[in-house]
């Protein structure tokens, strides 16, 4: 298990920065120019914010060559922006748990002395009366991470298998998200890896965060060809769900 950090800006790819300059270029002036204000932390931060790159990876039509993080964190922005959540710790946070949990091996839980994976959160609530104190931390941010995840992506179908099944509503997935984030963000290791502030918002906005999550996925879902940007989010579609 390791803590996800929320460095989607300093990971981006030449590809990502030829999508921007092919973008934003005309706008912004010549393609060196655009290059040097994007390795300034500040003017990066703003040309991110350009809603011409939002509409251009929302409607894009073929392959994207662009990484998972630049389109997660340029589209996350904008639904959280629109639902009040400025601060871009945090998107840029929602935007690496998106990019990390779009690989199946990542929603699962590995946990110290534990031979196989915890894929559910009984488990994981049950792991958590014998942990250590630093596993502990990482259960509590794994929990707030996945239903984050579930609820944010998959609403639909949560929906669906509480009313045929019984299984837990999303209330339940909003209540366990916004309670592991707050006693994740009252560590001592929340506070070493600068996370505290990150974790204390989406506990206190776990709420607006998924219905900003499932805004984005509805208009993923209508805009464009679904199975291109789709792909990227679905891959672990039946991890908890099944």
């Amino acid at each position: 298990m390791r803590v996800i950090q929320p460095n989607c800006r300093v990971q981006f790819t030449a590809e990502d920065v030829d999508f921007i300059v092919a973008t934003l270029g005309r706008a912004v002036g010549d393609a060196a120019c655009l290059v040097r204000l994007l390795a300034d932390e500040n003017t990066r931060d703003l040309i991110l914010d350009d809603d011409k790159l939002f509409r251009a990876l929302l409607e894009h039509r073929g392959c994207l060559r662009v990484s998972a993080r630049l389109y997660f964190y340029v589209l996350v922005r904008q639904v959280l922006r629109r639902a009040g959540i400025d601060e871009r710790a945090v998107t840029d946070y929602v935007a690496e748990v998106l990019a990390q949990f779009s690989e199946t091996e990542r929603t699962r839980l590995h946990v110290p002395g534990q031979a196989e994976p915890l894929n559910y959160f009984f488990e994981m609530l049950a792991a958590l009366q014998t942990a250590d104190d630093q596993t502990r931390f990482l259960i509590r941010t794994h929990i707030g991470n996945h239903t984050l995840f579930l609820s944010g992506v998959f609403p639909e179908r949560i929906r669906a298998r509480a009313e045929r099944k019984g299984f837990p509503d999303l209330g339940y997935y909003e209540s366990l998200g916004q309670a592991n984030f707050r006693a994740a963000s009252d560590h001592r290791l929340a506070r070493q890896y600068e996370l505290s502030d990150v974790f204390a918002t989406l506990s206190e906005r776990f709420h607006e965060t998924r219905l900003a999550l499932n805004d984005l996925t509805d208009r993923l879902m209508t805009v464009g060809e679904p199975e291109v940007p789709l792909g990227m989010l679905l891959k672990p579609a039946a991890m908890g769900l099944n």
